[in-house]
């Protein structure tokens, strides 16, 4: 018998090295957190739950894996760390346990239009070997096959210096077989100019011919270049043009030339336009050029490589007859099955790799995309789980993976597959932190922690930890809210008229003749990829009356604050210059009022090379932003400064009555609070808020607009359950108020509470694309007859 089994033995100690099971944060006042203290358990799934801007992404994003990158950065050494990113130590006192953190979020895979699926993902570069190995006619390496890569020859002495003064001129030849089509430059499709919005051709150039913004017909420069530059007759209407005349107007090359005695160069119209034009980037555009910019230039596919951005060579060279344009063209479900079938020993390995990413896909509900599909166009929620897929395989453990809803873009139908994701991650022994609001994705869950109770001030503190049980049975927004749910409309809205969509093939779309009514809430539903979106943004003729609010990231520094992106701050700046007899300029910290010291930043950044930068508080204007004499400047007894740090609602107050009535100001605080952003402060960096606090934002900026139909892409994104009922308020009082609202959306919530549905599917990709339901949300739930109408049914019956 053992010493371990003899009886009245004592079990072993508890090893010291499992004593670490949690991980410890204390004192955490990174952002809004008012000193937070919580314990994680490690190998479990945690969700942390809260309304919009309580203060999650702080704790888990800005605090936890901020710190553990900043570790694991700084076991490099130096020379390696100055090529890193800076980071600096967040505002905690406590930070124990912490392992490797693998963050996957929502930022957009940059939307360069040389980025696909395919390159932002390994599957690209496997499928260029695997054509280089065995593609038939062999074309060369690899790059051959790349359309990234731009073939290269070059020859010509080079100068080899060895030894003391020994020089010795070689001949060198230098060759390098690329695959990217000489036409778009591996860019799939070329840009044009549509003349008609340049010019109105009926008319002579004296008689105002030109259309584009900010070119009047007599005094401006460039008109009175083109009339007496000699090329052409000022008073003969454009489309009596000689060929020669409407070359030289149209493309002539840079020529110098006198106008009233003046040197001035010449060039013709499309070189010019694409200078003082389209080399700009378009969002720093005031609104009227951005919108001429966008009606005068077509994109067409390329018409030599037809779209595929490859050259006749690397079309050329094929597997089993099939090309790798057709083979990144394919759903990558079909992909997958093509490469299963591919038999060949000397790739094996390089196979094996390939058929496992391409599974991935399929695994995580996205083999109805393509390779070549641009990464700018995937969602959020598909970016995310497009960055999921190099993680699924991992045979990394005691890992500490961070998720940002994970489920934003999924479908009901969807959201089981992504749990089952998240409990293998946690089951291979792994820490998963999960922030979300969906109670489909709470109820997994092994601890919960809620974090409020208000949002920006009134959050940043734990309101509960513990099981999905407790948080049921506790007194929080989350536990009261945690069971709602929402009940199909007693009556809908009648439509008074539609908008026609006939014959849309859009992306996936087969030929789609829908009728969207207008005056009422029409919600777009399906599973994701079923081709909501294409219908949507792809055929929906965009318009005066049409405006879009999608959730493209909003572009801003850290100087833009709520108050610069809504405008609010010309109002304001008026008032104040008014009320004090001084020039409005002063009142910009981007203008004349800035600080000299910090340039209106508040702050000063002081790089340190490979260590973090630190920014301080300007000691001259002491993190206000502007000059001293800007500050004695007051309307209604506050200066701008305290003005900028009021919050939205409080400001709505101020502006709303009094002395500093300003009701331009109040209108657009009004649609600021209408959308539940009260709790923002106007001076607040854009680069401090969340995906749902951006996209809520562009809404109440788009508010005033005078458009009568208002698409709107998941606005439910980031919401917590406590603010659905709000956002539903607001559509329904924008219904009310004469719109139009489409929506394309997952949630049950929003789907009960619309006036019409229109189901796209039944599945995603080459198995969606058709309406399989049009009707008001009780017949849908009443008829069961697709995978939406069985979730709702359930939610509203549950």
């Amino acid at each position: 018998m053992s010493m371990a089994t003899r009886k009245g033995a004592q079990p072993p100690a508890p090893h010291g090295a499992d004593s670490h099971d949690v991980i410890r944060v204390h004192g955490a006042r990174e952002n809004n957190l008012k000193d937070v203290s919580i314990e994680i358990p490690k190998r479990r799934l945690t969700v942390f739950t809260g309304v919009s801007g309580s203060g999650k992404s702080s704790l888990v994003f800005n605090t936890i894996a901020a710190e553990s990158q900043r570790l694991i950065n700084e076991t490099y050494s130096t020379f390696v760390q100055g090529f890193m990113p800076t980071l600096a130590r967040p505002e905690v006192d406590v930070l124990e346990g912490l392992t490797t953190v693998i963050t996957v979020d929502q930022q957009r895979i940059g939307a360069d239009p040389r980025s696909t699926v395919g390159t932002a993902t390994d599957a690209n570069a496997m499928l260029r070997i695997l054509f280089s190995r065995l593609g038939k006619p062999h074309i060369g390496p690899p790059s051959a096959y790349s359309f990234n890569t731009a073939s290269v020859r070059a020859s010509g002495g080079i100068t080899v210096e060895r030894g003391a003064a020994k020089t010795k001129t070689v001949k060198a030849t230098f060759q390098r077989t690329g695959g990217m089509c000489t036409r778009c430059e591996g860019r799939g499709s070329v840009t044009d100019i549509d003349l008609t919005q340049l010019y109105d051709d009926s008319k002579s150039l004296s008689e105002g011919a030109f259309t584009i913004p900010g070119w009047k017909s007599d005094s401006q420069w460039t008109v009175q270049l083109y009339a007496q530059s000699g090329f052409v007759d000022p008073d003969k209407p454009i489309r009596k043009y000689t060929k020669k005349e409407l070359r030289d107007f149209l493309y002539g090359e840079p020529t110098k030339i006198k106008v009233n005695g003046i040197n001035l160069t010449y060039e013709g119209l499309i070189p010019k336009i694409q200078k003082s034009f389209l080399s700009k980037d378009k969002e720093s555009m005031q609104p009227h050029i951005r919108a001429f910019v966008e009606r005068a230039v077509t994109f067409t596919a390329c018409p030599e490589c037809d779209g595929t951005r490859l050259s006749e060579g690397a079309r050329s060279s094929k597997i089993k007859r099939i090309s790798i344009a057709d083979a990144c063209s394919m759903e990558i479900r079909d992909l997958a099955e093509w490469v299963r079938g591919l038999k060949e020993p000397s790739v094996a390995p390089l196979l094996d790799a390939l058929q496992r990413t391409l599974d991935s896909f399929v695994e995580i509900g996205l083999g109805y995309l393509s390779l070549d599909r641009p990464a700018g166009t995937l969602s959020g929620g598909e970016a995310q789980r497009v960055k999921m897929i190099r993680h699924l395989g991992s045979s990394l453990t005691d890992v500490t993976y961070v998720f940002d809803e994970p489920t934003i873009g999924l479908h009901p139908h969807d959201i089981q597959r992504m749990n089952d994701l998240l409990l293998r991650l946690r089951d291979k022994g792994n820490t998963v932190l999960v922030v979300e609001h969906k109670p489909e994705a709470i109820a997994i869950a092994d601890h919960v922690v809620d974090l409020g109770p208000g949002a920006g001030t009134g959050g940043g503190t734990v309101c509960f930890e513990g099981t999905v049980e407790g948080l049921r049975a506790g007194d929080t927004i989350t536990g009261r809210h945690l069971d709602d749910r929402a009940s199909l409309k007693e009556t809908v809205r009648t439509a008074d008229g539609a908008l026609k969509i006939r014959g849309a093939k859009a992306n996936n779309l087969r030929n789609v003749d829908v009728d969207i009514p207008l005056g009422a809430l029409v919600v777009i539903t399906g599973v994701a990829g079923s081709g909501k979106s294409s219908l949507v943004h792809g055929s929906i003729p965009a318009g005066e009356t049409v405006v879009s609010v999608d959730q493209t990231p909003i572009r801003g520094s850290r100087r833009s604050n709520p108050a610069t992106y809504t405008g609010l701050l010309d109002p304001i700046r008026k008032a104040f210059a008014k009320e004090n007899g001084v020039k409005s300029a002063l009142f910009s910290a981007n203008s004349e009022g800035a600080c000299p010291t910090c340039n209106g930043a508040g702050v000063i950044y002081t790089d340190l090379a490979m260590m973090a930068g630190v920014a301080t508080p300007c000691e001259d204007c002491e993190g206000k932003r502007f000059q001293a004499e800007v500050l004695e400047y007051r309307l209604g007894g506050r200066d701008i400064s305290e003005v900028l740090a009021m919050s939205v609602t409080e400001a709505e107050d101020f502006f709303g009555e009094g002395e500093a009535k300003t009701p331009a100001a109040h209108k657009i605080l009004e649609r600021l609070s209408d959308v539940g952003l009260g709790y923002l402060t106007l001076g607040q960096p854009l680069t401090t808020l969340s995906g749902g606090e951006r996209q809520r934002l562009k809404l109440a900026t788009h508010m005033g607009d005078k458009g009568g139909v208002y698409i709107l892409d998941e606005p439910t994104t980031g919401l917590h359950l406590a603010d659905v009922e709000q956002l539903l308020g607001l559509l329904d009082r924008l219904v009310d108020s004469g719109k139009s609202v489409i929506v394309i959306e997952h949630h049950q919530a929003v789907m009960a509470h619309a006036d019409w549905i229109i189901d796209l599917g039944p599945g995603a990709g080459h198995d969606g694309g058709k309406v399989v339901f049009e009707g008001t949300p009780a017949k849908l739930v009443a008829d069961r007859s697709t995978l939406t109408g069985e979730h709702l049914a359930a939610y509203v019956g549950g």
